[in-house]
Formats: structure tokens, C-alpha cells, sequence
């Protein structure tokens, strides 16, 4: 069924809508310029700030999605939402979805108007066809049984006709209604979010999957190690330059210099290399994106504060009347390369899947998090590097797992061979984007973070999700059987390293406090000319 319905206003989320009653207002600053947007969670947008679920109706009534008329048409299963409304109801609880919680029984009462409606006009419908046979020939009998008891025998022609037009005008009014509940159905759906893989736990704590290499200060009380944070390392170093680009863009952002750009390009050149190697394509996608293919993807980074917010593209007046289609930057090549396939069809996926792609970008995050000292630094920034793995898979739950497991073992062979201790972590609902059925993360230790309290001294650096048919639902993304039935893949993705993080880990834990120096990790050595340690120099100019 269509999620979607072209208009002439701009696009529009949903939970906004259903949270105000209105329509938000598009932007008219100069095109080009940027600005954070604030959406609401539990959304299959970018929208996550609980305190709009709160506020939200227990039984909203969704007014139309609307969406470009060139966009892919999604495709959502609604016959098993209504037939599973207490699955899909508990699966939003356990998410932290409040609001999506309510959408299944009001997807149920929506259908049963619908039903109504479609028995209504079948009524309707009969008498038109009986009218249309007496005006078409009224040398018909007027003594026909179905003509006696819908009370048209006695009627002259005259009479006939406005009934006619009557009847019309009811059928109109009742397919208007039905186009208006049908629409409303499949705006609830498409924010539902998918279910849970039976491997995900239930609630907010993770389970520890596996550990990598050894703990660098398993015993922090009995040490004399002196530990640094990255920010201290890099001024200690001249790494970076916090402050030009602070006057330059302003907070959450940085300039990596000399060694520390070196490695960012040594970082990237392994992470492709060992991902080329095991058979994953390169892309270049780009860095800017239509915003509802953004939120076909379900696309939501969460922060620690529970709030996501994305950079936009302003429109200009023009643009806006025009209905061009909003742009936003990609908060991860995810969202591009997710939409290489949208409203497209795969030939015969028993050989042409799984697609696994790796691309490198840049990614765009506005991290509406605290300012605090855990935030300073590399750690929260608002634009980084990232080498993402991507890929279309059979709608198969062994072949899919298959890759994914192959997608962390690719993981945690890059994290180990850079000598980062690190865990692996099944991740709870509670931690789940909307498009996830099952999400691993990959955290590595941070001296900064433990100093400051921060989770034990650990921090995200690699995340990789299962996301079923979701994506592919929403992006008509599908693949034609032998038989000629068309089905919907699945998407598997995962980072295979986000450099800002990775980078601040190796500064924090090869840091060596009797020369001032950082031992670069051997496999970075063919892209650092050879050198073994970073250490300081003299003044730059």
C-alpha cells in the first residue's frame, strides 16, 4: 500500500503534524545556508525528543504524509499490523515509541471505518447501476423486483437523472472518505518501527558479547600510569586546532593537522583496504540527500540526551513555491547508498545477492548533546570521516545474520589490529533506531572518558544493524524471483571505522608519558611513512 501521497505543500513529519495540529513552516533564509532542525523521537524520521511523545495523544489521527511525487512509493505490510496490534503495540513500548504505541489499534479503527464506508458504497453503487439501466433503456420493465424496492418504478426520466447526480455526488463524498482513512492508515504504519530480532534483549542494558586484546589498566588503583586525554595530547603534539575552528564554524568543530591528518588518511586507507579485500565494493556516494529518502531510511543518531538534530538545506522562496524537495546532509553514507536501489528491481536475487558496499564520507550530525567536558574534543563533533558497509541480502534470516557476522568480524579485525581494547555489545530495544531489528555495537576504551566517569572509560566507535525489509519497503527497493514475483531484500549496515573516535582512542591509549610520544599501530604504518611513534617537535610555522 502507499505510504505516501504527493501535494503541493513542502514536506512535512508526521509526529509534528500530530503533535500541533499543523503544518511546520519551510524555510525561506538564502539557499545554501544551514541550520539544525529539532524533530521529534520515535519517528521513521529524524524525529527523537521524548518530551513530544509525552505530549502526543494516545490515539492520534494522522493527517496525510506527504511526500514529492517522484519519490519511491512505499509499500508497508498494514494487513499484519492489524492483524498483530498487540505485537507491534508492545515492540513500540519496549523501543521507548509511546506515541507509535498507540498507532496499531488506531490503525485497526481506521479499517473498520474504511469497511463501513467500502459496504456503503457497494450499496450506493447498486442503485447507480439499476438508474443507469432504466435511463439507458426505459423500455425496461418497471416492474423488475430490485427496481420495486429501491423505489425507482414510479420516477419519470427527469426524476431518474438528479437522483443520478445525487448518487454521484454520495460516491464521490464516500471514495474521498476512503482515500482519507487509507491515507491516514498507511501514515501511522510507515512511523511504526520494526520489529525485534529475538537476540536483541528487552529494556535499556546491552549484553557483552566478546571482549578485544587486553584491558591497557585492568587494575587503575595499583597503577602509575599516567593517562592523557586526546585534547591534552594534541596540544601537547600540535595536532589540532580547536580554536581556528571555533572562529571559523563555531563548537563541534576541528582542524586535524600534520600527523593527525596523516592519520586520518592512514585510517581510511586501511579500513577500505581490509573491507576491499573481503569483497566489499567501493562507492563514493554524495553527501547530500533528499530528506525523505533520508527518512525512508529511518535515519535517527541518537545522542546521550535521548535529542537527534539534522542540517537541512534552506530553500529559497522560488524553491519553495515550486515544491522542490528538501535537501539535508547525510548524517551517514548509509542513507545514499541505502537509496542506490530505491524504486528499482533486482533481477534474480538467488545470484545478484547479497550487494555488500563500503564507501568513505563525510557525515553530518548536529549532536544536540550536553556541552560538557565528556564532549570536548574528537569524541562529539559535528562533522567526520566514516567508512560505512552496506548491503542488500536474500529476505533470509540465515543468509542475513551470515553477512552480519561477517560484517563484525570485519569490524573487530580492524578495532584489534589498531590495539584498542574493546567489547562487543549486543544492544538492547531501548538503544534501536526505527529501522533496526538488530543492532551490535563495538565500544573501545577511553582513559578521558574514565577519568571524567563516563561508562567505565567506554565509547561508541563502530555500530552495525540488521534492518530486515524496512529500508527496502520504504525505498521500493525490490527483487524479481525467477518466477516472476517480486520481493523485498534486506539491508544490512554497519561502520567499519568512524575516524574523529577511533583517532582520539589511539592518541589516549598509545600515549607514552616519558617522551611525550604516541606509538602509531603497526598496520597504520605504511600510510605514515614508516614512522613508529608520533612525538613532539619544534614550533611550527
Amino acid at each position: 500500500m502507499r505510504g505516501f501521497r504527493s501535494g503541493t505543500r513542502p514536506f512535512t513529519c508526521l509526529q509534528c503534524r500530530l503533535i500541533t495540529g499543523r503544518s511546520t513552516r519551510s524555510i525561506t533564509t538564502p539557499l545554501h545556508s544551514l541550520r539544525p532542525v529539532r524533530l521529534p523521537r520515535g519517528t521513521a524520521s529524524y524525529h527523537s525528543t521524548p518530551r513530544l511523545q509525552i505530549d502526543t495523544p494516545p490515539a492520534p489521527k494522522a493527517p496525510i504524509f506527504e511526500r514529492p511525487s517522484h519519490a519511491p512509493k512505499p509499500n508497508i505490510d498494514i494487513k499484519h499490523i492489524r492483524l498483530n496490534p498487540e505485537l507491534y503495540a508492545q515492540n513500540c513500548r519496549d523501543r521507548n515509541y509511546q506515541a507509535a504505541a498507540a498507532y496499531p489499534a488506531r490503525i485497526n479503527d481506521l479499517f473498520a471505518q474504511w469497511q463501513a464506508k467500502q459496504h456503503e458504497g457497494r450499496s450506493l453503487r447498486e442503485r447507480a447501476n439499476l438508474i443507469r439501466r432504466l435511463i439507458a433503456n426505459p423500455s425496461l420493465s418497471r416492474d423488475d423486483a430490485d427496481e420495486v424496492a429501491a423505489g425507482f418504478s414510479t420516477l419519470t426520466r427527469e426524476q431518474l437523472l438528479e437522483e443520478a447526480r445525487k448518487l454521484k455526488s454520495s460516491l464521490s463524498t464516500i471514495e474521498d472518505v476512503e482515500s482519507n482513512l487509507v491515507s491516514e492508515m498507511e501514515a501511522l504504519a510507515i512511523q511504526i518501527p520494526n520489529l525485534t530480532d529475538p537476540n536483541t534483549p528487552i529494556g535499556n542494558e546491552p549484553r557483552l558479547l566478546t571482549l578485544l586484546n587486553d584491558h591497557p589498566e585492568p587494575d587503575p588503583s595499583s597503577s602509575d600510569k599516567v593517562w592523557r586525554s586526546h585534547v591534552h595530547i594534541g596540544a601537547e603534539l600540535g595536532l589540532f586546532d580547536f580554536a581556528a575552528a571555533s572562529t571559523t564554524t563555531g563548537w563541534g568543530w576541528y582542524y586535524l593537522l600534520d600527523e593527525a591528518a596523516q592519520l586520518e588518511q592512514a585510517l581510511i586507507s586501511y579500513a577500505l583496504q581490509s573491507a576491499t579485500r573481503a569483497g566489499w565494493r567501493q562507492v563514493s556516494p554524495p553527501s547530500m540527500v533528499y530528506s525523505h529518502m533520508a527518512s525512508a531510511c529511518g535515519f535517527q543518531p541518537r545522542d546521550a540526551s535521548g535529542e537527534t538534530q539534522i542540517y537541512t538545506i534552506a530553500q529559497s522562496a522560488s524553491d519553495t513555491a515550486r515544491n522542490k524537495p528538501e535537501l539535508c546532509l547525510a548524517g551517514t553514507s548509509e542513507i545514499p547508498l541505502a537509496a542506490m536501489l530505491a524504486d528499482s528491481v533486482i533481477d534474480d536475487p538467488s545470484t545478484s545477492l547479497p550487494r555488500k558496499r563500503v564507501a568513505v564520507s563525510r557525515c553530518y550530525r548536529a549532536e544536540a548533546g550536553a556541552r560538557g567536558a565528556e564532549t570536548k574534543g574528537l569524541y562529539r563533533v559535528h562533522e567526520f570521516t566514516k567508512v560505512e558497509l552496506f548491503a542488500w541480502t536474500e529476505p533470509d534470516q540465515d543468509a542475513t545474520e551470515e553477512l552480519f557476522d561477517e560484517m563484525v568480524d570485519l569490524q573487530t579485525e580492524i578495532l584489534g589490529s589498531l590495539n584498542l581494547h574493546c567489547r562487543v555489545l549486543e544492544m538492547p530495544t531501548a538503544d534501536l533506531g526505527a529501522s533496526a531489528t538488530r543492532k551490535v555495537d563495538i565500544e573501545a576504551y577511553f582513559p578521558s572518558r574514565r577519568e571524567l566517569g563516563r561508562n567505565d572509560g567506554w565509547g561508541e566507535v563502530t555500530s552495525g544493524s540488521i534492518c530486515t525489509d524496512y529500508q527496502t519497503r520504504r525505498l521500493a527497493t525490490r527483487a524479481k524471483l525467477p518466477s516472476g514475483k517480486l520481493i523485498y531484500p534486506w539491508t544490512v549496515n554497519g561502520t567499519a571505522l568512524a575516524v574523529p573516535r577511533v583517532l582520539a582512542a589511539i592518541l589516549e591509549n598509545g600515549w607514552d608519558e616519558e617522551d611525550c610520544s604516541v606509538v602509531i599501530p603497526e598496520v597504520l604504518r605504511p600510510w605514515m611513512d614508516g614512522r613508529e611513534k608520533i612525538g613532539p617537535k619544534g614550533r611550527r610555522g
